[in-house]
């Protein structure tokens, strides 16, 4: 389901976190577990600064009894509400591949929620963090928190902020206990966010759109979504961190991102299978608005009547758009491999 399906900028790499890039597109996920719960997560542009995730948590019971004239009723009540989705909203529906249908108590409960949402998304009502958790007093300064208390102090600030469905998490495993109750107290505090009352809601802030960890990230990018998926078996297909345009891979320049999937996947055609080995643990240095991330690689590639190893050093060159802050990769090289 799609309210406002968003492309990424044509010159730029269009990651879907990317800062404006953020599509506004929802995914209903849903779960057949007792109790049954629908996930429904949106990343909506009109939220303030730093893009707020909203998930949509409803829980039912398996257990639905209803007559077939119930039943018939709530879906012709679910077209209606589709159609008016879509008319007022330009809202898309498409078809979802599952062992059984979605119940209609759910679908129905799961549109009523959208078109709340909406409806509140529209009037545009903003507070304060800290007005919205009722203004709170008896969280201490940290400065005033030993270190052996500060753990129990987050948790506690955490689930006393879930109470209200606000949650705060961190992407980059170098932010501590303390600076996670520092930010929460001193900054997200006064952040205002959009007042939406919509059951279930969760309005969820990410340490890292504040304050990004860029070695972690474009180290972590490098890794796991660069050099590893260059060098399994399965296609190269996914692009998000990469520009559109002028990329290098090795000797090959200039690409498109459409050139240098098909490079790399002609490599991977040659062999039969691409065992992956070891990465070790990169280097990443900073020069300005270039970053590089430095490894090494081994991975066997075999064919029906031999294996071959392949090794070697790798590099993955990033550009800050500082327009948008956010690294792009622009240049890939990897020795021992000839695309």
């Amino acid at each position: 389901f799609n309210l406002s399906p968003v492309g990424g900028d044509a010159n730029r790499g269009g990651a879907p976190w990317a800062g404006p890039h953020r599509p506004q597109s929802v995914w209903p996920c849903y779960k057949l577990k007792c109790p049954l719960s629908l996930l429904f997560r949106n990343l909506y542009k009109l939220f303030s600064v730093n893009s707020i995730f909203i998930q949509f948590i409803f829980f039912m019971y398996e257990n639905f009894e209803q007559s077939d004239e119930e039943e018939e009723n709530l879906k012709n009540e679910n077209e209606f509400l589709k159609m008016k989705l879509m008319l007022e909203r330009g809202g898309q529906f498409g078809g979802m591949k599952s062992d059984g249908e979605l119940p209609p108590e759910i679908e129905n409960q799961f549109l009523k929620n959208i078109m709340a949402f909406e409806k509140q998304a529209e009037e545009r009502k903003v507070i304060k963090v800290f007005d919205k958790i009722e203004r709170p007093n008896h969280f201490k300064p940290v400065n005033e928190i030993p270190d052996d208390e500060i753990e129990n102090a987050w948790n506690e600030l955490d689930n006393y902020l879930r109470t209200y469905n606000i949650e705060l998490s961190a992407c980059s495993p170098n932010i501590a206990h303390r600076e996670l109750y520092r930010f929460t107290t001193e900054e997200l505090f006064n952040h205002e966010m959009n007042d939406m009352n919509v059951p279930g809601m969760m309005s969820c802030f990410t340490y890292d759109e504040f304050y990004p960890d860029h070695e972690y990230e474009n180290v972590r990018t490098a890794v796991d979504e660069c050099i590893e998926q260059m060098l399994e078996k399965e296609p190269f297909e996914w692009m998000h961190h990469f520009r559109r345009e002028n990329l290098r891979l090795n000797n090959h320049f200039p690409l498109t991102q459409d050139e240098f999937k098909n490079i790399v996947n002609r490599f991977k055609e040659a062999y039969q299978d691409i065992e992956l080995g070891t990465i070790n643990k990169p280097i990443c240095t900073f020069n300005e608005n270039l970053c590089h991330v430095k490894g090494k690689y081994n991975i066997a590639a075999k064919l029906p009547l031999e294996e071959i190893v392949l090794q070697g050093n790798w590099m993955v060159e990033y550009e800050l758009d500082e327009e948008w802050g956010y690294w792009y990769i622009i240049n890939v090289q990897i020795e021992g491999i000839s695309f």
